[in-house]
């Protein structure tokens, strides 16, 4: 536990310097429902928008004007009069960037391609070609889809013209796919056309139908598995989880009003029968056998997903059991963690062919603890309810931790001495966010040098109890990967 603690002194405010005039304005107080196609109907009047960068958990956006002159009207105007966005009053200042950065890296600010980038945030759902060809086919129609998962899970989207894929980016960049999750983040991709060799899951070429590969002697049945898609959430009295993608009410934003639905809406969830094969127990192997326990693992699989039991295997060292809260769950984890480093060893995560964990040849591990531990009841984990699961923001492991329920009285020398006493990599870089007066506790990010400092620094400090002088209750410190990618 850490010591007696040494009181910093209190936190001035900053005020933002003052940012000299650019063609690009940095939007801030948007509301969550908000999608480009909003910015550019409110911000048009201004003068001509070249391009538009969504931040959609920060309630931000990029908006690049063609002329600075259009910025400068823009941000006089925020300051004197209210300017509403989506009916919300939005705040306006100029960008410290002359130019958003395209993904093309095109000098002309007003290029396009007919393919998209689509970087799905916090994906609490699987993405399949399926539910992308839902989303996108009603603004265009869709050509060809690829998923990768390089950096969280992406996928390219291609239309036949570029109209159509600025139309798309228009209408769905910051939407989420289905409701308080799965947010859109667009942007053009630099490829001009996808190379799609098969249709499946995670790829799809809809100009070539013999590519479907029939499994079961089935073929391709795109409503039956929308409609069937359960809530993971159904069992634990979440309710149903509905999607929606409002799509713009003005119609320049459609190929075709008369023909395409103001709202797409997805089936409800009818049953749990979408993907027999699967199991809401994680294999995981290449633990240390000295370093990983089962509390461990809990603090570093409780980002994907509730924890209900761990165990490792006495038959085969280093492997462990993990049940989750469902197979949603651990399809996150073993996107997420699997082939990472921890402690100097490679992940392998996958599903397990067992459907429950059973406390069975209970042994002692290297480190003294057991090898079978129950984390059902924990108040730790992190999606016992629908409202605590949509303030996960589901993300790839990265070199900066976000920390937070942290007591004001903390250091930043405290935090690096904490690090130092339980043997893991300290972090290189400090940022705490400004608190109100009232707030009692405080919260920031981490940076470390790798990404596998990060992990191993969240597997051992993850859910840690702090405790203060005089205190009668420990604080319990979490701690996620950021979306920041450095600071």
């Amino acid at each position: 536990m850490l010591g007696p603690f040494s009181f910093p002194p209190q936190n001035t405010r900053k005020w933002p310097k003052r940012v000299e005039p650019s063609p690009v304005v940095h939007v801030r107080g948007l509301c969550e429902a908000v999608v480009e196609a909003d910015l550019v109907e409110a911000l048009e009047k201004f003068g001509p928008i070249c391009y538009v960068m969504m931040m959609p958990f920060k309630r931000q956006a990029l908006v690049e004007f063609e002329m600075v002159e259009s910025a400068d009207k823009c941000v006089a105007c925020g300051s004197s009069e209210a300017v509403y966005i989506a009916g919300q009053q939005a705040f306006f200042n100029y960008s410290t960037s002359k130019r958003i950065t395209r993904p093309t890296n095109s000098d002309n600010p007003n290029s396009g391609n007919k393919v998209l980038l689509l970087s799905i945030q916090n994906p609490l759902y699987p993405i399949t070609t399926d539910v992308l060809y839902t989303v996108c086919n009603p603004i265009g129609s869709v050509m060809r889809i690829v998923i990768f998962k390089r950096n969280g899970i992406q996928a390219m989207v291609e239309y036949p013209f570029c109209l159509c894929a600025q139309k798309a980016k228009a209408a769905l960049n910051g939407a989420d796919i289905y409701a308080g999750c799965c947010t859109l983040k667009i942007e053009y991709a630099r490829p001009t056309r996808l190379n799609v060799i098969r249709n499946d899951n995670e790829s799809w070429d809809y100009t070539k139908p013999y590519l479907v590969r029939r499994e079961r002697g089935k073929g391709r049945q795109r409503q039956a598995i929308l409609g069937e898609h359960p809530s993971s959430y159904g069992d634990n009295g979440y309710g149903s989880h509905c999607p929606l993608l409002p799509l713009p009410g003005n119609s320049r934003y459609k190929l075709s009003s008369h023909d395409i639905p103001e709202v797409v809406a997805y089936p409800l969830p009818q049953s749990s029968s979408y993907n027999h094969g699967s199991s809401s127990v994680a294999m995981v192997s290449g633990l240390h056998p000295a370093k990983m326990n089962c509390t461990r693992i809990f603090n570093l699989f409780c980002l994907y997903g509730n924890i209900e039991k761990v165990k490792f295997m006495k038959s085969v060292p280093g492997t462990a059991l993990v049940e989750m809260g469902d197979e949603y769950a651990v399809d996150r984890a073993i996107t997420h963690l699997n082939s990472i480093k921890v402690f100097g060893k490679r992940l392998n995560v996958c599903v397990s062919k067992q459907h429950a964990v059973i406390p069975s040849q209970v042994f002692e591990l290297e480190d003294g603890s057991s090898s079978y531990k129950d984390f059902a009841m924990t108040r730790n984990n992190r999606f016992t309810s629908q409202g605590q699961a949509s303030k996960n923001i589901i993300q790839p492991p990265s070199c900066v931790l976000h920390y937070y329920n942290v007591p004001p009285c903390i250091s930043e020398d405290q935090l690096l001495r904490l690090c130092s006493e339980h043997d893991v990599p300290g972090f290189t870089k400090f940022k705490m966010f400004d608190a109100k007066p009232s707030s009692k506790t405080i919260s920031g990010l981490l940076e470390f040098d790798s990404k596998t400092h990060a992990v191993e620094v969240l597997t051992v400090l993850n859910h840690y109890q702090i405790r203060i002088p005089n205190g009668s209750n420990p604080y319990t410190l979490k701690l996620c990967f950021s979306t920041s990618s450095h600071l």
